[in-house]
């Protein structure tokens, strides 16, 4: 069983409980999935960028990664409907939780100048968002091997219903928030 998965049930798990006074095991928050989202927005006029930005976020995540198309034309960005901008990752389950503990304790350390990341990237329905400004900072990534450095969001989808909650429970899992 995963390191992350194990934490969670035998020290998240009972934290939580006492702390916000649930009467059921059942009604601690837990996390549901994890969207690793990559905007490929120079795309539209190169298409060699994308499968680039596919081939990172397939290695970085371990899964084959979803091509997202545009949903409406917009002529400032010299963008149609249907056009091909992007690519993302939904990770549930094993991977889910090999992935966010490779996030944490490999990859977030390397970050220059790195203080933990905002504590104010919440929905409001527990689920929290971040941002990473490249994707060098994953050990898969080969350096000379990157056509564009480029950035991706990283959600985190709980079952929390507050903010408060989220925040408990991503604390307890290990994601280092600034103080």
């Amino acid at each position: 069983m995963n390191r992350l998965k194990e934490k969670y049930l035998n020290e998240v798990v009972p934290n939580l409980k006492n702390k916000h006074n649930y009467k059921s095991i059942m009604e601690v928050p837990k996390l549901e999935k994890i969207v690793v989202n990559m905007g490929v927005g120079d795309a539209t006029t190169n298409s060699k960028l994308l499968e680039a930005a596919v081939k990172d976020l397939a290695l970085i995540t371990g899964q084959k990664p979803v091509v997202t198309k545009a949903k409406k034309s917009i002529a400032g960005f010299k963008l149609r409907e249907g056009q091909s901008i992007g690519c993302k990752v939904t990770l549930r389950g094993e991977n889910m939780y090999n992935f966010m503990d490779k996030l944490i304790s490999v990859s977030l350390p390397l970050v220059r100048d790195f203080r933990g990341v905002s504590p104010k990237a919440f929905d409001g329905r527990g689920n929290y968002t971040m941002g990473i400004k490249e994707q060098l900072i994953f050990p898969e990534i080969n350096y000379d091997e990157v056509v564009k450095v480029r950035g991706m969001d990283i959600v985190f989808v709980t079952t929390a219903k507050t903010n408060e909650e989220s925040f408990d429970l991503l604390n307890e899992l290990g994601i280092p928030f600034r103080k």
